[in-house]
């Protein structure tokens, strides 16, 4: 989700407040009532505003971010900047920050916008240079969640750059022959290890998560649509590819339950990323694409209506996966958006997959605001979890290097507020 738009043509969107009601024939029950009542709840933005809080007095920005929680336990985990889920933290105060300024009558206006955008700019200032990474693919996770956002709101030119300069290096690791961008170049699991980038060429179902560049994005995703989506519209994870010769040495996974397996969450990274290329292409191959991937994805469902981290996985109480419902509900808002004659269909799934997680697996207590620093900055108590959303599942493959489910994930709460500002930006809530 990385522009190469030259900088002169990188749009600065003010979308006001009253912004028209998206054409979209909605759902004729009370799912939006409902689901905005989570969706904008107080303690969202209690939450992240107190687990920013933590870094704000510290003498120098974070150079690590929340990334989960152990199951069991409530206060999240931290990875080095560096790593792929980098972003998505400060991409949720971003989000908190875009409904002060787009939306302030229809969000709480704690912390105040000066707090926020200083909160914003804290937290990202670590992240910058991880834009230069040459020998990643998840670039688009580290940078776009909070950088566009910066750039469009805030005209932050720091930001803009950082996105330029992303989605230069991963244009560069796009190879011909395969007519794909490389994901991993190296791979190791208890089952199998990929060493040498010379012989295996790793592309992983995620990976069409950052595209958005022009021709390679296109060949890059037409190349997806051809080697990951099977004859049943499930998908694998990551396919192996020849690096000399470009043909398909073998499909893989790495996170899901086995090779023939659909794992949801690169079933939802699936719908969204083909639904975003769509958006950007307008090519009909990449609608029907995610249309026949979202209806795999509502087919799979369970009667409670959360997925399991993998729909083939086996026994009665699989370990759900929250992320991936949310992914795939952003997703299938996209489809809404998209296709007028399907949109009623696919905004009534996505609000049925935001209810069932709200009802199985919104975190309580709830975070509150609990009053204000000597500086006047709101102080919030986190409530019970750092998390807002709990049940997902990181990485069950049995033969993953670290296995776990059941916890906190920081974009399970990252979609899960997109979505929120992708309704107030169609005028649905």
């Amino acid at each position: 989700m990385i522009t190469a738009t030259p900088t002169s043509a990188i749009p600065n969107v003010s979308r006001p407040e009253g912004s028209q009601r998206a054409d979209i024939d909605l759902p004729a029950t009370g799912d939006l009532t409902f689901c905005a009542a989570y969706l904008l709840a107080v303690t969202n933005t209690a939450k992240i505003w107190a687990v920013a809080q933590r870094e704000l007095d510290k003498p120098e920005p974070p150079t690590s971010m929340p990334e989960y929680t152990l199951p069991g336990e409530s206060r999240y985990q931290s990875t080095p900047a560096s790593f792929w889920t980098s972003g998505f933290f400060p991409g949720s105060l971003y989000l908190i920050y875009e409904r002060q300024r787009r939306w302030p009558s229809r969000t709480i206006q704690k912390p105040d916008i000066a707090s926020l955008q200083r909160a914003c700019k804290w937290w990202t200032e670590a992240l910058h240079e991880q834009a230069h990474q040459k020998g990643t693919h998840d670039l688009g996770f580290l940078i776009q969640p909070w950088a566009q956002l910066a750039w469009e709101l805030d005209e932050d030119v720091k930001s803009r750059d950082s996105l330029l300069v992303a989605a230069r290096g991963l244009a560069d690791r796009f190879e011909e022959r395969v007519g794909a961008i490389r994901s991993w170049d190296t791979c190791f699991t208890k089952r199998y290890a990929f060493a040498d980038p010379s012989k295996d060429f790793l592309v992983i179902i995620d990976n069409l998560m950052n595209r958005r560049l022009a021709e390679v994005a296109t060949e890059h995703a037409l190349t997806t649509l051809k080697s990951h989506v099977r004859a049943d519209n499930s998908t694998c994870h990551v396919v192996n590819f020849d690096q000399g010769t470009g043909e398909i040495k073998e499909r893989i996974t790495n996170q899901g339950y086995s090779d023939e397996s659909c794992w949801s969450r690169g079933q939802a990274w699936g719908i969204t990323g083909f639904a975003q290329v769509y958006g950007w292409t307008k090519d009909p191959r990449f609608l029907a694409a995610s249309k026949r991937l979202a209806d795999y994805f509502l087919r799979r469902l369970p009667q409670d209506g959360v997925p399991s981290w993998d729909f083939d996985a086996p026994g009665p109480n699989k370990p759900r996966d929250t992320s991936a419902a949310m992914v795939a509900a952003y997703g299938l808002i996209l489809l809404a958006e998209a296709d007028p004659l399907q949109s009623r269909k696919y905004l009534a799934s996505a609000l049925r997959l935001v209810e069932s997680v709200c009802r199985l697996s919104f975190s309580k207590p709830e975070a509150r605001f609990v009053g204000v620093s000597p500086s006047g900055v709101p102080i919030s108590d986190v409530g019970g979890h750092d998390t807002i959303l709990l049940n997902a599942t990181i990485n069950n493959y049995e033969f993953a290097p670290r296995r776990w489910a059941d916890h906190g994930l920081v974009y399970a709460d990252y979609y899960f507020l997109r979505i929120g500002n992708k309704l107030l930006e169609m005028g649905l809530l």
